[in-house]
């Protein structure tokens, strides 16, 4: 049975380093379709993903059937954030000057979710969590490097873009324990988000070249992709086990910047990746500790009891 967890759980971290490397993969393609409207890109990154999903919807039981009407407005909300989280982050794409500064911003969502889940789901969070929440926060600034002046701003958007991210995600978990389904999570972001988008995209259309197209093309299929991927993950293994090695996807960015884009990292900022990605080290490890010391605890009346019955 341990080997099978074992097994389960590596096929999971398998998935989810899929999914880092799809969405570095998105970043870089949205990078390389130039000086497109940035509607426009976000249309194509949500668009190739409703399709697909709804396709695959048409053909399960439940088909788009929506579990209650209390998921609706937590539906909505997911959508809403999120879309301006994706406007923010592809703005930091476009403009921070380094992918991988971009993609480090974005996953400060776990941290961000630690704070939103205390006024959505009233839970406290320990001190551990709070320092390295700060921990984190601190190696953000040495990434954006505040400055006084408009430059600051591609920093600050990838900035919060994480803090809409983590908003997100803890709608996502609200939505999970209400019993809604995955898919229509990802069906109504994606479906919001296009529909959002189009009237938009039309006012600003900018023609684009083939090479254009197909670079939107590529980083919807990638954004596709990553969303399977990181599903597929969560459901082979838990994500406190799993989660912090989507942090793979800051050096698949930088790996792509680096040889494709010719981007290079400033010392200051791998500084902050140091910083950020130690600090969600080491929440996940506190966080398998935890939950290695509940199971320890649950198992000792089982084992005072069959001591007893002895």
């Amino acid at each position: 049975m341990e080997m099978k967890i074992s097994a389960k759980k590596s096929l999971g971290i398998i998935y989810i380093l899929g999914a880092a490397l799809c969405f570095a993969l998105m970043n870089l393609f949205v990078n390389l379709a130039g000086t497109l409207p940035l509607i426009q890109k976000v249309f194509f990154r949500n668009a190739l993903t409703a399709v697909v999903v709804f396709f695959i919807l048409l053909f399960q039981k439940d088909k788009f059937r929506i579990k209650s009407k209390s998921c609706l407005i937590w539906l909505f909300l997911r959508a809403a954030v999120g879309y301006v989280g994706v406007i923010l982050n592809f703005y930091a794409i476009d403009h921070i000057g380094s992918i991988s500064d971009a993609s480090i911003l974005n996953k400060l969502s776990p941290f961000f979710a630690i704070l939103f889940s205390v006024a959505l789901l009233k839970e406290n969070p320990t001190i551990p969590e709070v320092v390295f929440t700060l921990t984190a926060f601190a190696g953000a600034m040495c990434v954006v490097n505040p400055r006084f002046d408009m430059s600051v701003l591609p920093a600050l958007s990838g900035f919060l873009s994480g803090a809409c991210a983590g908003f997100a995600y803890t709608c996502v978990r609200i939505l999970a324990v209400k019993g809604e389904r995955g898919i229509i999570t990802v069906f109504f972001f994606s479906a919001f988000s296009t529909i959002v988008s189009l009237p938009f995209m039309i006012v600003q259309f900018q023609p684009m070249s083939w090479m254009q197209l197909l670079y939107l093309m590529l980083a919807g299929a990638a954004a596709t992709g990553g969303q399977f991927f990181i599903t597929a993950a969560y459901r082979l293994a838990p994500a406190k086990e799993i989660a912090v090695f989507d942090y793979a996807q800051v050096l698949f960015a930088a790996i792509l910047g680096y040889f494709i884009l010719s981007q290079q990292i400033k010392p200051l900022s791998i500084v902050g990746y140091v910083i950020i990605i130690g600090a969600a080290v080491g929440k996940w490890i506190y966080t398998l500790s935890l939950a290695k010391k509940s199971k320890t605890v649950a198992a000792e009346p089982e084992e005072k009891k069959q001591n007893d019955d002895g």
